[in-house]
């Protein structure tokens, strides 16, 4: 493992209250920070962790700072129970929020994949000043495109009572992310011990689980203003230079997604990888990142207007 994934940790507490106990301070939250230079935050999803972006961090940190954080429930961070953390959305912003006014990170590229891309757009839109570019890959910060279905394996993740049985208790949600997620190839034993190394009890599956009770589907689910409001204000971003690279054969973050971020970022260059799934830097790692590595260190074109924007590119790998 430690060959996999060799960075040293950093911790900062967040989701804390005033007080004296370690508790009121907050749960540890453990993120990589490697490099130097212009920052890069990646931000994963569920039920992975920093870990997916270990490729990446490795490529980019001898010319940048890399920062990757683990969402508190996930990875090497703290896995508190629901008496003593919210493990909702909101908290979620809020503590990415946290890291990154703790690292004072200025004109950072924000990379983000399924949750992340929720979670850092909900952040972005606010902060748009310290936004310089924006990595986008299988992902949505917008409610679901009119007509998609959700799917059916989420929805059993989500019904009562069988729902922790299988995430919380067969750890079946993350067992079949390995298998299912890739789909250009198996993915290896030893990295696909390494997704499943932190989540390796009923308590320790907490935020696995929460994770996808809280996905927003309908008004009244407690994450869905967030997601209404960035979806509104992800116009705010539109004239930062963005780069796409999808797997086409993502079960939930399909075509429709895709269309979606096309439709609001038309200027984005754009990969499209038919033959790949959701975990898309998994299945084509060798062909993103340096595409990632040469966007973030391009010159951005302009708009007639100065604004700043990527040369558009649709390719199909």
């Amino acid at each position: 493992m430690n060959g996999l994934y060799p960075f040293a940790p950093h911790y900062l507490r967040v989701g804390g209250r005033t007080g004296d106990t370690a508790e009121a301070r907050g749960h540890r939250m453990h993120y990589v920070d490697e490099g130097q230079g212009a920052p890069v935050l990646m931000v994963h999803g569920n039920p992975s962790w920093s870990f997916y972006y270990r490729n990446l961090i490795s490529q980019l940190k001898s010319s940048h700072r890399v920062i990757a954080p683990d969402h508190i429930g996930c990875g090497r961070s703290d896995k508190p129970n629901d008496d003593n953390y919210d493990y909702t959305l909101s908290s979620r912003v809020e503590d990415l929020g946290t890291l990154v006014d703790s690292l004072d990170l200025q004109d950072l590229t924000l990379v983000v994949h399924d949750w992340g891309g929720m979670i850092g757009m909900a952040w972005a839109a606010k902060h748009r000043d310290r936004i310089a570019r924006l990595v986008v890959m299988n992902t949505a910060a917008f409610p679901f495109p009119a007509g998609k279905t959700f799917p059916r394996s989420l929805a059993l993740a989500r019904t009562p009572g069988i729902g922790a049985m299988l995430v919380r208790g067969a750890n079946a949600f993350s067992r079949d992310a390995v298998r299912y997620c890739v789909t250009r190839r198996p993915m290896p034993k030893a990295v696909a011990a390494g997704y499943l190394e932190p989540y390796d009890s009923w308590a320790n599956r907490i935020a696995v689980h929460r994770f996808v009770q809280d996905i927003p589907l309908r008004e009244n689910d407690s994450a869905y203003p967030i997601m209404k409001e960035t979806g509104d204000a992800l116009v705010h971003l539109v004239d930062k230079p963005m780069l796409i690279c999808w797997g086409l054969k993502d079960f939930v973050f399909d075509q429709q997604f895709l269309d979606e971020w096309v439709r609001r970022f038309p200027g984005a260059e754009l990969h499209r990888f038919e033959d790949c799934g959701h975990y898309v830097l998994e299945d084509a790692g060798e062909e993103i990142i340096p595409l990632i590595g040469q966007f973030v260190d391009a010159s951005p074109t302009s708009h007639p207007d100065g604004r700043p924007q990527t040369q558009q590119m649709d390719s199909s790998a």
